[in-house]
């Protein structure tokens, strides 16, 4: 009877909560519980401007006890980002394992925010990593295309996930173009010189074979990095 209780507690806390973080969204931040199971929430931080992680989109989670809120849950990330350990429970004062200093006046997006600031310092703690700035920011950039692989991710997040595929697809059409003027400048180069009567035929000759070269070596390039892209994407 008396876990019953503490279930439904735990259970009306969270949807309350559930509600407020929706109507009052915190900033660079997202959260949504599993549709099977309340006690586990997922969240994305998105890296903050003028940060190591800007650019970045950070998937993780929550765990919390049957005993929530009088007990603190623990906090997980699953998204490579430099600061912290991947699918390990992280030691913070918001999390279990500093039960001494929760607070059960604390709501999701208090615990949130208490994460996305201590992922902002470089504090250590067990959990944590130290990585350059650079690292950082090449993991940011890496960060999209890695959450498309996580079928949770996509399916609680779906407009983040949607807005990620969009960006890539603009990728690759800037890529596109970018490869078709680079062609279409050589060709009208190599026009041009042959057009010059002040050219043997030897140079006329030299000239379009490094044309045909350029043109397949561009597209040779274009072409493994859209595949690169697409296996990523796939994998």
């Amino acid at each position: 009877m008396s876990a019953k209780r503490v279930n439904t507690t735990a259970t009306a806390r969270l949807r309350q909560d559930y509600l407020r973080i929706r109507k009052d969204p915190v900033p660079y931040v997202k959260a949504a519980p599993l549709p099977s199971n309340i006690l586990e929430w997922h969240y994305v931080v998105t890296g903050p401007e003028n940060s190591p992680y800007e650019g970045g989109t950070y998937h993780g989670k929550l765990v919390f006890p049957r005993e929530f809120p009088f007990k603190p849950p623990s906090i997980y990330m699953i998204t490579p980002n430099g600061r912290f350990k991947l699918n390990t429970r992280l030691c913070l004062s918001i999390s279990d394992f500093h039960p001494d200093t929760w607070n059960p006046a604390w709501s999701v997006s208090t615990i949130l925010t208490g994460m996305l600031s201590f992922m902002l310092e470089k504090t250590p703690t067990l959990g944590s990593l130290e990585t350059s700035d650079y690292t950082k920011r090449q993991l940011a950039a890496q960060s999209n295309t890695f959450n498309l692989k996580d079928k949770i991710f996509c399916e609680l997040f779906p407009e983040d996930a949607e807005r990620i595929r969009e960006d890539i697809r603009k990728r690759e059409e800037e890529m596109i173009e970018s490869t078709r003027q680079a062609v279409q400048n050589t060709n009208q180069s190599s026009s041009n010189r042959n057009a010059n009567g002040g050219e043997d035929r030897n140079q006329g000759l030299i000239g379009s074979a490094i044309s045909n070269i350029l043109v397949i070596v561009g597209l040779a390039v274009f072409a493994y990095t859209v595949k690169y892209v697409l296996r990523t994407i796939v994998e």
